[in-house]
């Protein structure tokens, strides 16, 4: 049979979710997945396919691609190579989409996996009103198996959503070896952040910390690389003083914080609440050293001191006091960068990351894709030995 006709009629699973950039850490995830799966070469195995859930549009747009999203399974159903759907879910208007989807799911007799993101979920849920709370568990309930991050998740999602134990796994994410070379160490060194510009990820701190005493601004560069109110918090860095040395990046593709993640010396992320950032995973693919915050999932990950170094959210002077030293002290930045990169091998690597996954629609589905022929990992370096990259302009 043609390879050609071979992928036409073969099976697929579809991998829920926002399929543009803009879509974050859940558009990440899934993007990778893909991106890692081999040709189909054949019937044993499924092809990944993505399912637009939300678009690019008004909030009221999403109803529409939501309305193409169901027509598609209900195509795939009949068809009868559907096999499954993996449906990436946050909070708010995500919960209520993906619920839609989820619900579509079950009555098409599709089986489902449920992958949990969302860290502001157990917050939110318990804000709603009873009848909402009990749909809610009630499109938990109905996924054959519900993926979560860590514990802390594992816990609201068995003991306040009633999902069985058994139904629930823990799946930690994983990303991509780095593609951008890491740049030898220099007299300047260069902090980054990479984020949603907002006060959930600690920046209004972070700047405040900034702005305190005791930086050698002429040897010290901050990148702030995300989308949201860029000019806002640019205006505020400069009524601070901070113009000269904090630079704002905007919005960057994936290709484009590969290449600022290559040039940082630490990785900074002082958010109020997380579930397990992929930029930490990333950081820690590159050597980077990593300053965060212990929350969500994060401290059941990485070790104060080992993987990282933690501080307090909403602490500024212990955030800059932090940030200073791992900047003076070489010796430290280098243990993290050697033992984050040990970590990211161990535990993060999208080979892993696959495997788990595929393992999960193995038993779910009945079926699952096959990962690209990768060679041996090799320990990365924190910094190669061969003529500095060019700097990133502007960082």
């Amino acid at each position: 049979m043609p390879p050609e006709l071979h992928t036409a009629r073969a099976r697929f699973i579809y991998i829920a979710g926002p399929c543009t950039p803009r879509g974050g850490g859940m558009f990440k995830v899934a993007d990778y997945l893909i991106q890692s799966q081999a040709p189909l070469q054949g019937s044993q195995h499924a092809q990944l396919r993505p399912l637009e859930t939300r678009g690019a549009g008004p909030a009221v747009w999403s109803l529409v691609v939501l309305a193409s999203a169901l027509l598609h399974l209900l195509r795939g159903r009949l068809s009868g190579r559907l096999a499954g759907v993996h449906v990436n879910m946050a909070e708010r208007l995500s919960l209520g989409r993906k619920g839609m989807l989820i619900l579509a799911c079950r009555a098409l007799g599709l089986p489902v996996v449920l992958h949990l993101h969302a860290a502001q979920l157990p917050p939110f849920y318990r804000a709603l009103p009873r009848p909402l709370q009990a749909l809610t568990r009630r499109v938990f309930g109905l996924a054959d198996c519900c993926v979560v991050l860590g514990e802390a998740s594992r816990r609201f999602v068995t003991q306040e959503l009633g999902v069985a134990p058994g139904r629930v796994r823990v799946l930690i994410n994983g990303v991509p070896e780095p593609r951008a070379p890491r740049r030898r160490p220099g007299p300047v060194q260069r902090v980054l952040f990479v984020g949603n510009l907002s006060e959930r990820k600690g920046v209004p701190e972070l700047l405040a910390a900034l702005a305190r005493p005791g930086w050698d601004a002429q040897h010290t560069r901050v990148c702030l690389a995300g989308g949201g109110p860029v000019e806002a918090y640019r205006r505020q860095a400069a009524a601070l003083g901070l113009s000269a040395w904090v630079h704002f990046e905007g919005w960057a593709d994936q290709a484009r914080v590969d290449a600022l993640m290559a040039q940082a010396d630490v990785l900074v992320l002082p958010s109020h609440d997380e579930g397990l950032p992929l930029v930490i995973l990333e950081a820690l693919s590159h050597g980077v050293a990593v300053l965060c915050t212990p929350v969500g999932e994060i401290p059941g990950a990485l070790r104060d001191g080992e993987e990282a170094l933690f501080v307090a959210p909403g602490d500024v002077p212990a955030l800059a006091a932090q940030l200073q030293r791992l900047l003076a002290d070489a010796a430290l930045r280098a243990r993290l960068e050697r033992q984050g990169r040990a970590l990211y091998e161990a535990q993060f690597s999208i080979r892993r990351f696959f495997e788990a996954v595929g393992h999960l629609h193995q038993e779910v589905f009945g079926v699952c894709a096959a990962p690209m022929v990768l060679g041996p990992v090799a320990a990365r370096p924190a910094a190669l030995p061969t003529a500095p990259a060019p700097l990133v302009r502007g960082f």
